[in-house]
Parts: structure tokens; sequence; C-alpha cells
């Protein structure tokens, strides 16, 4: 009674003399015909590992299987490669049962299309992540310059194991961002998953964040002139509209802002931080979630009601615009009570027709007027109060470019002056931060506090 073969395609090709095997494919030169079966298995061993390794024991039963039908076959084999197959299977079944007893320290989904780098490695690339090679800290984890064996420099993001929520970003940045490709947005190039380390492997880029330039005073050398501004505003428009109208399902950020947007050499945007983006399945147009975000960037609707739409990260934009153009921080707790707020401030010279005079005035006059005040208007129309209004960031990106009017219906955008009511915690910032004033007196000071501090709330369970 013979044993019928479960994998009929892997069964070992009849090579001929011709130099072709029986289905009419081209085999290697050199190989013994009888080490063709040997070699096949072991490449079948690899890739079921691969496909069922987050099943272990259902690997144990193919391998089982498999042994047992290449068994019957065995006499086309030598006795070392016999030796080979059998060391070969209980290695694999090892390794299987392995996987199945730590399965449950670790649950952690491994994404397909994502290099696997082991701790080791980007422990020796970061040499053992040594303070000199960290670029930043958040509230999440800390992130580090890495050398790989390639010479490739990389940014290396460290989750800190005892973040619990952190987790939840990791693993929703790692889903977000491997399936997404845009010059606007970073590259990912692999993680590492370990017991509880868990990390992100991203492109090196040089210049570190846009928070950095603009808001650094002496911590940067970099100077942003008129046009490498309107070039950056240009590309933070075209990577949302990426991911607002050319992938699906649509992707809102959550969480644009200036120490999100970092520089390449050529001090080109790209957008990071996918750790709090949302998938917006079908034809959905909104969602009801939790709040997170970064307070001053955060539109009404979504801050209050927890609404969340397309037009929550059009919001964000705007007020980023208006940090770009004006070269200060959203919210400012050092200059008088009416100037604090930038949306406020803005309006304020926009109803009064001196927008021109919200310029950063670090450019010494050297921009284009016109240029200047379109693109605060833009700003303005972003983050009206009404999210209908908002235009999409397919039109936002041709308005900047001066490819359609903007239109003159811009009305008093919305802000959130007293957060009295929002039940909210505060992070530590990502990246760059100005120093919180030190006695705030009022609910205007708080909202400055958290604000300038580029603090990520996230809404509490009642």
């Amino acid at each position: 009674m013979s044993f019928p073969c479960y994998f009929p395609e892997l069964q070992p090709a009849k090579v001929n003399p011709s130099g072709t095997s029986a289905g009419g494919l081209p085999y290697i030169q050199g190989f013994r015909a009888e080490s063709s079966m040997l070699l096949l298995l072991k490449l079948q061993i690899h890739t079921l590992s691969s496909s069922f390794s987050s099943s272990p024991r259902v690997l144990c039963w193919v391998l089982a299987v498999l042994g047992y039908s290449y068994r019957l076959q065995a006499s086309s084999l030598s006795a070392g490669e016999l030796t080979d197959l059998q060391i070969l299977f209980f290695v694999s079944a090892l390794w299987a049962h392995s996987k199945e007893k730590h399965k449950k320290r670790d649950d952690t989904p491994i994404i397909r299309n994502v290099k696997i780098y082991s701790s080791k490695e980007l422990r020796k690339a970061t040499k053992n992540f040594c303070s000199g090679h960290k670029l930043g800290q958040g509230s999440f984890g800390c992130v580090y310059l890495g050398k790989l064996r390639n010479g490739q420099k990389v940014a290396i993001k460290v989750l800190s194991s005892e973040s619990r929520q952190g987790t939840r970003e990791f693993l929703n940045e790692l889903s977000v961002i491997s399936n997404i490709n845009h010059h606007n947005l970073v590259k990912l190039h692999g993680c590492c998953v370990e017991g509880d380390q868990k990390m992100l492997v991203y492109n090196y880029l040089e210049n570190n964040s846009l928070a950095q330039s603009l808001f650094g005073n002496s911590h940067s050398s970099i100077q942003l002139d008129w046009k490498t501004r309107v070039k950056i505003c240009i590309g933070v428009a075209s990577g949302l509209k990426y991911l607002h109208e050319e992938v699906r399902p649509v992707i809102v950020h959550r969480d644009i802002k200036a120490s999100n947007i970092l520089l390449d050499k050529d001090l080109s945007p790209k957008i990071s931080d996918f750790g709090l983006a949302k998938l917006f399945p079908g034809n959905m147009t909104h969602i009801s979630t939790r709040v997170a975000g970064t307070l001053g960037y955060l539109a009404p609707e979504y801050a209050i009601r927890g609404q969340l739409t397309k037009k929550a990260d059009v919001y964000s934009f705007g007020v980023l615009l208006l940090e770009i153009v004006s070269g200060r921080c959203h919210t400012d707790p050092r200059l008088p009570l009416q100037d604090q707020f930038l949306l406020e401030r803005a309006w304020a010279l926009y109803e009064s027709g001196d927008l021109k005079s919200l310029v950063d005035g670090t450019l010494k006059g050297v921009f284009d007027t016109e240029e200047a005040q379109r693109l605060l208007k833009i700003g303005l129309l972003c983050t009206q109060d009404t999210p209908k209004i908002r235009p999409s960031m397919s039109t936002i990106v041709k308005m900047l470019k001066g490819e359609c009017a903007i239109g003159d219906k811009i009305m008093r955008p919305g802000l959130i002056t007293d957060v009295m009511d929002l039940k909210i915690r505060t992070v530590e910032p990502v990246q760059f931060s100005a120093s919180p004033p030190k006695s705030p007196s009022d609910s205007n000071s708080q909202v400055s506090m958290l604000a300038v501090a580029g603090s990520t709330v996230v809404e509490e369970s009642p």
C-alpha cells in the first residue's frame, strides 16, 4: 500500500539527457540528478516555515506528512542525503515547537512585505543605542541614528517597553506605512519584533524636523528661504492628497504638525509618524473615535465630538501652513494675550487687510507678497469652523500652485480656546518643543501651555 504525496507538485522532476526536466523546465548543470529532490525539499521547507510561521502546530503536521511522503521515494537518495534529510526535518519540527511554545509571549503580527531585522543587528547599527546616536525622544520611545552593515544610514524608532499605548501605535504604524509609497512620505525599511522589543526602521533624513528649523532658534542652523517654504507647503499637501484621495482605504493621519514633517538633504518634506493614523473602510464619510492628536492642530468638531473626517487633517494642515509662512508656533504665551493664538491673529489681520505683516520677519522682506497672502488665505480657508467649507487636499494643491482661485468667502476660523470640558491626558512631544509657561493662570493659558509643548492628547474613557 503506497501513501499518496500530498504535494504532488513537489515531487522531484525526472531529468533527461537533453538538459531539461520532464516538464520542459531547464535545470542547473553540475547537480547530480539524485540531489534534486533534496534541494527541492529544502526550499519547500523554507517556504513552508514562512507560510505557517504564525501556526507552528499546523507546520508540524505539514512537515510530518511531507516527510512521510518523501520517505517513500528515499530509494533515490544516498545515505548521506538521508541523514541530511532527517536532520532537516528534526530542526524544522524543533523550530515549530519552539514557536508554538513562545507564541503567547509574543503575539505581534508581522507584515509580509516588511524586512525583518534582528535586535542584535540594530544594536550594532546604533552602537548599543548610545545617547550620541539619539535623534529624538517621544511619548512612545526614542529615535536613533543607525548604520547598517551595507553602510546605509537609517532612523530606528524604538518603542518603549513600558508603553501599552505605544504597542497599539506601533502595530498601526507598521500596517499603514508598509503598504504606501510616495515621495512626500517617510519610507519604511523594516522592523524588529523580539519579545518585548519592537522597533521600526526608516530612511534617515538629514535635516531633522520642520519644527526644529522653524522654531529651533539656536538649535538649528538651517535658514528656510521663501521658495523652500513654498516647496515644503506643496510637498506636505501632495502627501496628504495621496493619503486622502489616491490610496484605498483612505488614510487620515490625525497628527499633522511641524514636528512630524521631516526634511531630507534637499529640504524636501516627508510626512512621518503614522502611529495615530486611521483607515476609512468603504464609503464611510466619518467615524466616531477617541480623540488623538496635538492641541493647537485639532479640528474643533473632532476635539469636541470625536467625529473624524479627512477634513480634520485639512484643518491641521491649515494651522501648519500659517506656521510655515509666519515662522511662529500656533500658540505663544510669551506674546500679549491678543497675539498668543496664531489663528486669531491671522483672522484679525485678514479683516484689517494687513495679512502681509504676519510673514516671518527673518525673511527680511525677501518673499513674494502676493504669494504669501495667498498662502495665508488658504491657511484660513483650511481652518474654517464648518468642515464642509474646508477644501479637499487636491484643491489645496492647486491653490498653492496658483492653478485655481481661492475665493472671497472666508469666515472666522474655528479655534478651541477652552479645553476644560475635554477629558485629556498629555504626553511628551516627539521632537523639538518650546518651553511652556511656568504658571498658567486661566483656561487660555492652559491651552497655551499644552499647545506650545506640542502635547499629544488622547481622550480617556469616562
